[in-house]
């Protein structure tokens, strides 16, 4: 199974890519590659989503995750077509067996601590703590680490620039951004230079404090 701890510790952020085709996903990541993000977690919303993964998984240095996997069918899915690290909103019944299985790294959402443990207690490396922001941001993952301190977190869902430091230093492996970083909006506009400074932005506070 890929060290995926390893991955994300060195990455810090993970650009979530929800688009509402798959021509706009596809340039959000080659835009984010070049400003030298190195992993992406490709939605299931996203159009095509599966045979979007087979293309970016074949570009070289990057590593290309599918996020909002909900099925079993879907997992495999995306699985076939070289995804290399399986994300859900939620504990999805089955699916860490499941993955385990393919070899894939799984990263449940939760929002509780029984659905942390539960996460935790079926083997997955690593627990996804979402929507993040709604939870209580950083403060909640310091609570979390304060009960569970040899479980390993990524928040998800209201992640900002302007708090993403913060979510690290109160001890998160990484993290993951949406919205706030890749802009669908401005991606349909075809305004790719507010995905590029968006993208510039947050290199230079990781930079600068992280």
């Amino acid at each position: 199974m890929p060290d995926i701890i390893s991955q994300l510790r060195q990455v810090k952020v993970v650009p979530v890519i929800r688009t509402s085709t798959a021509q706009a996903a596809e340039r959000a990541v080659n835009i984010l590659a070049e400003e030298g993000f190195t992993c992406f977690e490709l939605t299931m919303t996203t159009p095509d989503a599966a045979k979007l993964i087979k293309n970016l998984s074949q570009k070289p240095g990057i590593l290309v995750g599918a996020g909002t996997v909900l099925t079993i069918a879907d997992l495999n899915a995306v699985a076939d077509a070289g995804a290399e690290f399986i994300v859900s909103p939620a504990i999805v019944a089955g699916m860490a067996q499941a993955c385990q299985q393919r070899n894939l790294p799984y990263l449940p959402g939760t929002s509780t601590a029984s659905e942390v443990l539960a996460a935790h207690l079926s083997g997955v490396p690593v627990v996804k703590l979402f929507p993040a922001g709604l939870l209580g941001g950083p403060a909640f993952v310091k609570t979390m680490l304060s009960v569970f301190p040899d479980i390993i977190f990524m928040p998800t869902g209201g992640v900002t620039p302007d708090n993403m430091l913060d979510y690290l230093q109160a001890g998160a492996l990484c993290v993951g951004m949406g919205g706030n970083l890749v802009n669908d909006q401005a991606l349909q506009a075809a305004d790719d230079d507010v995905i590029r400074q968006a993208a510039r932005q947050v290199k230079a506070i990781l930079a600068g404090g992280g």
